[in-house]
């Protein structure tokens, strides 16, 4: 955990962040009282087209169409 005060935060956020990123967590100080933490975000992969090829089946009931019951449960 690495600390830092206002003034040096601001003038390094940039450096600040990419640690943030990097899974540091950095504590802001105003004068020797911690006031806010600083860390990164846990940001889901990107999907990718075909991800799921050979995994998931569509079969020809997909395309059949709903019973009359199960429509009106839904148009509720």
């Amino acid at each position: 955990m690495k600390t830092v005060t206002m003034h040096a935060a601001k003038t390094n956020l940039s450096k600040l962040v990419a640690a943030a990123e990097a899974g540091e967590e950095v504590v802001i100080l105003r004068g020797r009282t911690p006031v806010a933490r600083l860390v990164g975000l846990d940001v889901a992969p990107a999907r990718s087209f075909g991800a799921l090829k050979d995994v998931v089946q569509v079969t020809p009931a997909f395309f059949e169409a709903l019973p009359d019951a199960e429509l009106d449960a839904w148009e509720a």
